[in-house]
């Protein structure tokens, strides 16, 4: 159990280091190559930063693990919102000011009301994997249609600001590209290999460790950038970040996986791990959006219902797996 162990926490440090190098490089490439600020910050940075969770989860599923790739998107999605926006809030309230957010949010609230349909039947097949990335193919270009008719929104500025910070050049960008891609793929099997060690060994489901263990791991890039947005008061940018993570995971990360082996979804997953997924998710939209007249925000108390939620079902979970030893 410790050689797992310690494949498990390097691969979380090289995943996270790499996933950096990943983003810092295509954005920078991005930029030189014309791309708007705007565009950038929605599909390379926001969606850039679910790279370990979709890594991740096609190894999983392409080893036979498809239980932990499905674990591993909607765990990060709970992360997303009660560890990362929880905790960001509870330190600094955040202003929502983006046009382009309030656009994602009814979009995220949407698609994980419409996957319990996918969960209802047991198992997620290819051709609904394929559907899912159908829409977020569709979602994308959608997006980069509405930011080159608009030009520019709150979270335009804030995106070339953040880019000015690592200047990288053309063939810069390229290289740490293809390294962090790399190494991406290289840290994500040795995490993967390492989890699924660990799951025999405590006698639990590759979900349960999905939901835990992975999908926080796979989540500090997020919580990295979100952390660093609010250093500089980008506030948009932290629930950008987060909007667009969970569309991701929801979409891409769950298509690809059940594209690549079909996801078989017990009755627990929709009733413990969608139920609070989906309850978070309506109340950062309904935080973020405004209500009776209410600038949107997410206050430090509603951060901390957030944060307090995650805690409350990480520590059930983490429950499950003590259980788990002693049976």
């Amino acid at each position: 159990m410790i050689v797992p162990a310690i494949a498990v926490l390097a691969g979380l440090i090289l995943l996270v280091w790499s996933a950096e190098r990943f983003v810092d490089g295509a954005a920078a490439t991005s930029a030189r190559l014309g791309l708007s600020p705007l565009l950038i910050g929605m599909l390379v940075i926001g969606f850039g930063t679910s790279a370990p969770e979709l890594v991740v989860s096609a190894l999983a599923a392409s080893q036979g693990n498809p239980g932990l790739a499905l674990g591993n998107a909607y765990g990060s999605n709970i992360a997303n919102i009660g560890l990362i926006l929880g905790l960001v809030a509870l330190i600094s309230p955040l202003a929502v000011n983006s046009g382009v957010v309030r656009r994602e949010l009814p979009v995220l609230g949407v698609v994980t009301l419409g996957s319990a349909l996918l969960l209802w039947g047991g198992v997620i097949e290819r051709l609904e994997g394929l559907l899912l990335l159908g829409l977020l193919a569709v979602f994308i270009g959608y997006s980069i249609f509405l930011g080159l008719r608009d030009g520019t929104d709150v979270l335009g500025p804030e995106t070339e600001e953040s880019l000015s910070v690592h200047p990288m050049s053309l063939k810069a960008g390229l290289v740490w590209t293809g390294v962090g891609l790399v190494l991406l793929v290289v840290s994500s099997r040795i995490l993967v290999w390492g989890a699924v060690a660990i799951a025999q060994g405590f006698g639990v489901s590759d979900l349960v460790i999905g939901l835990t263990v992975v999908a926080v791991g796979t989540s500090l890039p997020e919580l990295a950038s979100s952390v660093s947005a609010l250093r500089r008061r980008e506030h948009d940018l932290v629930l950008g970040n987060v909007v667009g993570s969970n569309l991701f995971n929801t979409l891409g990360v769950v298509g690809l996986a059940a594209v690549i082996a079909p996801i078989e979804a017990g009755r627990e997953v929709l009733l413990r791990d969608w139920s609070l997924m989906t309850a978070m998710t309506v109340m950062m939209a309904v935080f973020a959006m405004g209500w009776r007249g209410r600038q949107g925000r997410i206050n430090r108390s509603e951060g901390a219902a957030l944060l307090a939620m995650f805690l409350g079902y990480t520590t059930y979970m983490v429950s499950m797996v003590v259980a788990g030893t002693s049976t």
